[in-house]
């Protein structure tokens, strides 16, 4: 149950973070709200996540899951470019996730 609830706290902060691109510097009040409800929607989740999920795991996959999607969906919503370090970049966060997880139970 808690990587589902994880899974809930990265859609929030990921749509959250969507949301603050079109809030124009929060003068667009409907995105301004969303990026506002999305983030207070993913750390509650997240904070339900860390009942059954280590802190330094949960973290880990929030931040990183969090990025890497950002990151996709910059190229794909917002017209930015793929360079190779870009590329790079996120294979490295995708990583560094699995490498944590893959560090085991304590």
């Amino acid at each position: 149950m808690g990587y589902l609830t994880l899974a809930g706290a990265i859609a929030a902060e990921v749509a959250a973070t969507t949301a603050m691109k079109y809030s124009d510097g929060f003068s667009r009040l409907w995105p301004s709200l969303l990026t506002a409800s999305g983030y207070v929607v993913s750390f509650l989740l997240l904070a339900q996540t860390l009942k059954t999920v280590g802190i330094g795991t949960a973290y880990a996959i929030w931040a990183g899951v969090g990025t890497a999607a950002i990151a996709v969906i910059g190229l794909a919503l917002f017209g930015e470019s793929l360079t190779a370090a870009k590329a790079v970049g996120i294979l490295l966060i995708v990583g560094g996730v699995v490498v944590l997880n893959l560090g085991g139970a304590h």
